[in-house]
């Protein structure tokens, strides 16, 4: 497990992809899980950047481990902020049948987080959001 905390700014979202991709590095991953995986953290990083301090400045803690799920790798990395609570899980999904103009605005990359993760979780716990997601690296 490796642990980074760092100010939540999204110029720094390239510092946190590097950072993934050095722990990935050692495992024979598939180009495809690579880039879901990539559009994952993007997401996710960049909401809190976005969102989570109501244009105040903020930090982030990320942690990050691969385990072995019998031969399977299996990738969690976890976000962790002191911003204002927010549960990406229980908001609708966008209706993805209407057209861009049709639909409200939002929704759509948390969407993609769950459609291309094997598990995405939500807790607030002692003032802090925690947000997870696992993939399986096969």
């Amino acid at each position: 497990m490796i642990e980074k905390e760092m100010s939540a700014k999204r110029e720094l979202l390239d510092d946190v992809l590097l950072w993934m991709d050095d722990l990935l590095e050692p495992y024979e991953i598939s180009r495809r899980t690579f880039v879901q995986l990539h559009v994952c953290v993007e997401e996710l990083y960049v909401n809190i950047c976005n969102y989570a301090y109501g244009g105040e400045h903020g930090y982030v803690k990320l942690i990050a481990d691969v385990q072995n799920d019998g031969d399977v790798p299996v990738f969690t990395m976890s976000f962790i902020d002191k911003g204002v609570p927010f549960n990406p899980i229980i908001h609708e999904d966008p209706d993805i049948t209407l057209t861009a103009e049709e639909r409200n605005i939002g929704g759509l990359g948390i969407l993609m987080v769950k459609k291309r993760t094997d598990s995405f979780t939500y807790e607030y716990k002692d003032g802090r959001n925690i947000t997870t997601i696992v993939k399986k690296l096969a």
